[in-house]
């Protein structure tokens, strides 16, 4: 019997990774064509956005609301990311 290959796990990493971003754009589209047939043109268009660089983030909106959305979001993923910096440099050392 011969034997098969095995995969490594830098290529099933790879492989995952390749998976999750054509989901993701298959995501995307699916729901622009979904809010495209489903739009009446009769709504409000409300916004916000953030750019985090480093530890800082510059955030923007049309709104104050979307901005106290997009403010709390960035500020969770600023410090789950302080968090996971500083359990994995507790682990390292």
């Amino acid at each position: 019997m011969e034997e098969r290959p095995t995969l490594t796990e830098t290529e099933v990493l790879y492989s995952v990774g390749f998976a999750l971003i054509l989901a993701g754009v298959f995501i995307i589209v699916l729901a622009v064509i979904i809010l495209s047939v489903r739009s009446t043109g009769t709504g409000k268009v409300r916004g916000g956005g953030a750019v985090i660089i480093g530890p800082i983030p510059i955030i923007f909106g049309t709104d104050k609301k979307s901005l106290r959305t997009v403010l709390l979001l960035s500020l969770a993923l600023t410090i789950l990311v302080l968090v996971g910096m500083i359990i994995r440099y507790w682990l390292l050392t």
